[in-house]
């Protein structure tokens, strides 16, 4: 399984060779011995992002390179779940809280949609050796796990910042597919849920101070997509 250590704010999952799928910054496809969750703190507002990164890693004693996810969240408020050669870490805070309502035209007026100290960031790897259009679609499970766990606990459909990170091991069992119906997908949704269940808990539960947001209107900074896109039948569309 692939090996997790967290040292000055700096999540690293270590697999040799692994194969990697980031939606995060610098994101797509990538072959690497690591991938990482990076905390970074209030106000933060850097923009040279790779060299930001790099001198994270370094500070860290982390010398190996590979997607990188940035997040407001401390890390003392990582959790992972794991389940049948699957597993999920996740940072969680819902500061800059997006939704979509299926009714736009009563949707609130959002704040400016900056980011502070939210984002759901997830990592997720498996011991299950996946091509890339395999990870592809388990990068789509993940997300609609994210998706669907965050807005039964906070009633938003995500951050605007959110990232999502896939692994796969090349030398593990192969698998051809990896949607909710398969072994993998399964074992990504539970792991998803639960991790970031509990990463949310783990922000929130004990921190009166600063409160998860009940509505956008309540959140520093978010966004409400309230925009009407126009239909039409491609086929009959002159």
């Amino acid at each position: 399984m692939f090996d997790p250590t967290v040292r000055e704010g700096v999540l690293r999952v270590r697999q040799p060779g692994a194969r990697w799928l980031s939606t995060g910054w610098n994101g797509g496809y990538e072959t690497a011995d690591a991938a990482f969750n990076v905390s970074v703190p209030e106000g933060w507002e850097r923009t040279d992002l790779d060299e930001y990164t790099k001198a994270r890693r370094k500070r860290a004693e982390f010398h190996e390179t590979g997607p990188t996810l940035l997040t407001g969240v401390d890390m003392a408020h990582l959790r992972g779940a794991r389940l049948d050669g699957v597993v999920a870490y996740a940072t969680a805070g819902v500061s800059n809280p997006a939704t979509l309502p299926m009714d736009p035209s009563g949707a609130p007026s959002a704040p400016t949609a900056e980011p502070e100290s939210g984002t759901v960031n997830v990592v997720l790897c498996t011991d299950w050796a996946l091509a890339d259009d395999a990870l592809a679609t388990l990068l789509a499970v993940v997300v609609e796990a994210k998706t669907a766990t965050l807005l039964s606990e906070t009633g938003f459909t995500g951050t605007t910042t959110d990232a999502v990170v896939v692994g796969s091991d090349p030398a593990g069992e192969e698998a051809t597919f990896a949607g909710s119906a398969t072994a993998v997908g399964r074992a990504a949704r539970a792991c998803v849920r639960e991790a970031v269940q509990a990463a949310l808990t783990a922000r929130y539960a004990d921190d009166p101070e600063k409160p998860m947001p009940e509505s956008v209107d309540d959140a520093k900074y978010g966004v409400v997509t309230a925009d009407r896109a126009t239909t039409f039948d491609p086929q009959n569309d002159d």
